[in-house]
């Protein structure tokens, strides 16, 4: 299977990348101000730990949001 390029995408496909892209960056811009601005007692687990997570997109901002704050 040969790798496609970005031309090779229709135009929906390529709107519905960058959307995605997008939701992703806002997602994580937001856990990581909630997890900045949140005291250390309301967060489940270490913050540094909360933050190497969120690079495991886009799962770790949304596990923060789930299971991270109490």
């Amino acid at each position: 299977m040969e790798k496609k390029k970005w031309s090779d995408l229709t135009g929906v496909q390529q709107k519905a990348i960058v959307v995605a892209g997008a939701v992703e960056a806002v997602v994580t811009a937001a856990a990581l101000h909630d997890l900045a601005r949140r005291p250390a007692s309301q967060v489940r687990g270490h913050k540094s730990l909360w933050v190497l997570a969120f690079s495991v997109q886009p799962f770790g901002p949304l596990a923060y949001f789930v299971l991270g704050r109490r």
